[in-house]
C-alpha cells in the first residue's frame, strides 16, 4: 500500500511582487508522519513555504493540496513583543479560536512534554530567552497539529532543552517540517530534506539524513562544476574555430556557421549550478582605549525554584578580559547582563563613560520604529561619517536598499547583522554578548567568532553554542549553577 501523502505542491509559483518571484512551477510531496528539514540560502524563501502552506499566502498559480481536516500549528522563532504583558495562560488562550474549559489541565501536560516548570501567571516578557522557546513549541504543540512547522528552535535552548526536544520528534509521530541551522540536532531525527534553490526557485526533494544529504548537495555541486568546465573548454574551442572559418570562404564559412549553432546548443546545456549564500566580509570591531577596572561584578542574583537568590562572587575586567557566563535556561543569565547593562544592582558596576556595546538576544536595544539608516546613524561614535557608516553595513549585507526599511520589517537574521554592524560603529570599551548566533546564517558565525576573538575591549558572554565559544579564547568563566 503506497505511503499517505498529507502535502503537496504541484506547479506552484508565488510571487510578493513581478519583480520578486519566491517560487516558480516548484512541485514536491510530503507523507504523512515524514520528518523533514527545510533548506535554503537566505532570502529563498522558507519562511514563505510556511506561509503558504498554513495558508496565510496564496499562490499565484499552481496548486497546494492538504489533506482534509488537517490541522497545521507554528512554533515561530520568537514571541511578537505584544504578547509579553500576557500571562503564560492568557498566551495559550489565544492559541485556540474558543479557549476549551480544560485549557488549565492542558497547559499543564504541554508544559510537561516541553520541559517547562513555570506559575500560569508569569508574565511571557519575563521569561528567558530559552524558557520563552520551549513556550514557543508548548503553543503549537497545545493545538495538536498534523503538521508541525518548526522555525528555528534549538534558539536561545541550553543543552538539555535541545536533548528534550529531539527526544520529543524522535517520538512524535506526526508529520514535522524543520528550518534550522544547527546540523547536529537536524541529524538527529530528519529523514529527509526539501532544499529550495534561491536561484532557480525550485524545490529539490532529498531523502536520508541531514549529514548524508548535505553530502549528496556538495557532490551534485562538484559533478556541475566539472561538468560546466568541460562544457566551457569546449566552447570556448568550437568558438575559437568558428571565428577562424568565418575569414575563410565557401564551405569554411557554412562550417562556422554551423560551428556558432553548436556552441549556442552547448551554452544552453550548461547546468546552473547551485549558488551558495552570499558570507558577510570580515570586520574588526574597534575598542574605546580605558584603562582600569572596566567591570566588576561583587553579587549576583540566581533563580532557583522560581525564587531569586543573591550570591557572593569576585569578577573584575579590564581591557582583553573575556567572561562566559553559563547555567541551564531560567537560572537569571539574560537578567544578569540587563541589569549590568542598566547600572541598576551596586553589585555589578560599569566603570563610568565605558561604552557598552549589547548585543540582546530579543533585540530590546533595535527600536523597531526606527529606519535602518536612523538606527545605524544614532549610535555612530565620533569620526565617523554616512559614508563609512555605508560601508559598515554593506559588509554585513546591509546594503542601500534596507537603509530605508523599518526595523520591525527586517527578518530575525538581518536583524542580528545590523546588531553587529551597530557594534562596530559604536566602538565600544565593553561587549556584552547574549546569543550573538542566534538567527545568525551558519556562514557568518566563523567571521564573527574571529572579531570577537580579536577584539581588544573586555567581553561579557553568553552563548550555547559550543563550537562558537571554542573559537574565542576565554580568560574567565562564572557558571551560576555552581553558585
Amino acid at each position: 500500500m503506497a505511503e499517505e501523502v498529507i502535502l503537496r505542491f504541484d506547479n506552484v509559483t508565488f510571487e510578493y511582487t513581478t519583480k520578486s518571484q519566491t517560487l516558480e512551477e516548484a512541485s514536491f510531496s510530503v507523507r504523512k508522519g515524514a520528518k523533514l528539514t527545510l533548506m535554503g540560502q537566505n532570502g529563498a524563501g522558507k519562511s514563505t513555504l510556511f506561509g503558504l502552506i498554513k495558508g496565510d499566502l496564496k499562490p499565484k498559480t499552481g496548486k497546494i493540496s492538504i489533506n482534509p481536516d488537517t490541522s497545521i500549528a507554528t512554533a515561530l522563532q520568537v514571541i511578537s513583543r505584544d504578547d509579553f504583558g500576557l500571562t503564560i495562560e492568557q498566551y495559550f488562550a489565544n492559541a485556540f479560536e474558543i479557549p476549551p474549559t480544560n485549557l488549565k489541565s492542558q497547559i499543564a501536560k504541554i508544559m510537561e512534554v516541553v520541559n517547562l516548570n513555570l506559575p500560569r501567571d508569569r508574565k511571557v516578557g519575563e521569561m528567558s530567552g530559552g524558557q520563552q522557546a520551549r513556550l514557543l513549541l508548548a503553543f503549537a504543540l497545545i493545538q495538536n497539529p498534523d503538521i508541525l512547522l518548526l522555525d528555528e528552535p534549538t534558539n536561545n535552548l541550553d543543552k538539555a532543552g535541545i536533548e528534550h526536544l529531539i527526544e520529543f520528534l524522535v517520538m512524535y509521530q506526526k508529520t514535522v517540517i524543520v528550518i534550522s541551522h544547527d546540523a547536529d540536532f537536524l541529524n538527529c531525527f530528519t529523514e529527509g530534506v526539501l532544499y529550495l534553490d534561491a536561484h532557480t526557485k525550485q524545490i529539490e526533494n532529498y531523502v536520508g539524513d541531514y549529514y548524508s544529504v548535505v553530502e549528496e548537495i556538495k557532490s551534485r555541486i562538484e559533478r556541475e562544476e566539472k561538468k560546466n568546465a568541460q562544457l566551457n573548454k569546449q566552447i570556448q574551442d568550437r568558438k575559437d574555430k568558428a571565428n577562424f572559418f568565418s575569414h575563410k570562404g565557401g564551405k569554411m564559412r557554412k562550417l562556422a556557421s554551423k560551428l556558432r549553432e553548436e556552441t549556442e546548443e552547448m551554452e544552453e546545456n550548461k547546468v546552473e549550478v547551485r549558488q551558495d549564500d552570499k558570507t558577510i566580509r570580515e570586520f574588526t570591531i574597534p575598542n574605546q582605549d580605558i584603562v582600569g577596572d572596566i567591570v566588576t561584578i561583587q553579587r549576583v542574583k540566581v533563580i532557583k525554584d522560581h525564587t531569586a537568590i543573591t550570591k557572593q562572587v569576585n569578577k573584575i575586567l579590564r581591557q582583553k578580559s573575556r567572561l562566559l557566563i553559563s547555567g541551564p535556561n531560567g537560572i537569571g543569565k539574560s537578567t544578569l547582563l540587563r541589569t549590568l547593562v542598566k547600572n541598576q544592582d551596586d553589585g555589578v558596576k560599569i566603570m563610568e563613560n565605558t561604552v557598552v556595546g549589547y548585543y540582546s538576544q530579543d533585540f530590546t536595544t533595535l527600536n523597531y520604529e526606527q529606519t535602518v539608516f536612523d538606527s545605524l546613524q544614532s549610535i555612530l561614535a565620533n569620526g565617523i561619517d554616512t559614508q563609512e557608516m555605508r560601508a559598515v553595513s554593506a559588509g554585513f549585507l546591509i546594503t542601500g536598499d534596507l537603509m530605508g526599511s523599518l526595523v520591525g520589517t527586517l527578518s530575525e537574521g538581518q536583524k542580528g547583522l545590523l546588531s553587529f554592524a551597530r557594534l562596530v560603529l559604536m566602538r565600544p570599551g565593553l561587549l556584552v554578548l547574549d546569543e550573538p548566533t542566534n538567527h545568525i546564517n551558519f556562514r557568518h558565525i566563523p567571521v564573527i567568532a574571529q572579531a570577537i576573538n580579536e577584539y581588544n575591549g573586555a567581553i561579557i558572554l553568553i552563548s550555547h553554542m559550543p563550537e562558537f565559544v571554542e573559537k574565542i579564547k576565554m580568560t574567565d568563566y562564572l557558571d551560576l549553577s555552581k553558585l
